[in-house]
């Protein structure tokens, strides 16, 4: 297995590894860690079912069941998601607006999220340039760079997040076709606190862990001043210079680990020019632990 980083603020390629396969103690390891170091990883080339991505993706934690996937997963595993904007029969195949909007998964639960894998098996085209590219900003570097004040003022703060704010959002889209969210989906998403600040697990650094596609308010604040602190700190983590593009071929699994990155993926393709992915989502109950990459 070879790991090569991008060079750029996040992100590496894997080559040398069949995912078809379980992992052993030593690629485990090396993957938690690079995926701490680097945020977001690329499995090149790979071809593997529904299952072997479940099978991988539980290797790192528990898999959510996405309270929102409704009727759009893989038949008998409800853990593998089916994002895509392809119609079959008169009816989607899957989600067709996930992830649109800068956001951070699962900060709206109280048990949060650690990494998503996604498994690429249709990606738009226009004039043979690849669309549909998955954005992602370095929450690390975006911490490291505040100003010290800022730095100071929230030490040991936390922030209300909500995830009726990205749903909303999504459905006040002119193409979107969701509906409300239904008494027992909100009944199951309230809203959470958890800490502007958070210290990684992998890494051991302190990043920002406050996005816009979730946060709402600054516990302990004056609402004024929560709404400016946060209109700051999303301004400021969105920088370009914090940002990598990860732009898609059939075949690729894309994990990323959301604790220190926040994401967003970009709707440039029309309704013709078929996206199809499987999503996973590892859940961080695990990732805490001491033993997790011990060796």
């Amino acid at each position: 297995m070879k790991i090569e980083p991008t060079g750029e603020t996040l992100g590496a390629t894997v080559t040398g590894i069949d995912l078809a396969k379980p992992l052993d103690d030593a690629q485990f390891r090396e993957i938690a860690e690079a995926l701490g170091a680097r945020g977001v990883l690329c499995f090149k080339d790979q071809d593997i079912t529904p299952e072997q991505q479940k099978v991988f993706s539980a290797r790192f934690g528990t898999l959510e069941i996405n309270v929102a996937a409704g009727p759009y997963t893989v038949p008998g595993l409800p853990e593998v998601m089916v994002l895509s904007n392809i119609i079959k029969d008169g009816k989607p195949i899957g989600l067709g607006d996930a992830g649109q909007g800068w956001h951070t998964d699962m900060s709206y639960s109280k048990e949060i999220a650690f990494a998503n894998v996604l498994y690429a098996l249709q990606v738009p085209r226009r004039d043979g340039r690849v669309l549909g590219d998955t954005l992602f900003a370095n929450m690390h570097a975006a911490y490291d760079d505040l100003p010290a004040e800022i730095k100071t003022r929230l030490a040991g703060k936390s922030a209300i997040h909500d995830f009726a704010k990205f749903w909303d959002m999504m459905r006040a889209r002119p193409s979107s076709t969701r509906g409300p969210l239904t008494p027992e989906q909100r009944a199951k998403k309230p809203p959470v606190e958890h800490p502007i600040f958070m210290t990684h697990p992998i890494t051991g650094r302190q990043v920002l862990y406050c996005n816009p596609g979730y946060a709402i308010r600054i516990v302990g604040m004056e609402e004024r001043e929560s709404e400016e602190t946060l209109a700051f700190l999303f301004e400021h983590q969105l920088q370009e210079k914090y940002q990598y593009a990860h732009h898609w071929s059939e075949g690729d699994v894309l994990m990323w680990e959301n604790l220190g990155t926040m994401h967003n993926a970009v709707a440039d393709y029309g309704p013709t020019e078929h996206r199809h992915i499987l999503r996973c989502q590892v859940m961080a109950d695990k990732v805490f632990g001491e033993e997790f990459v011990a060796a």
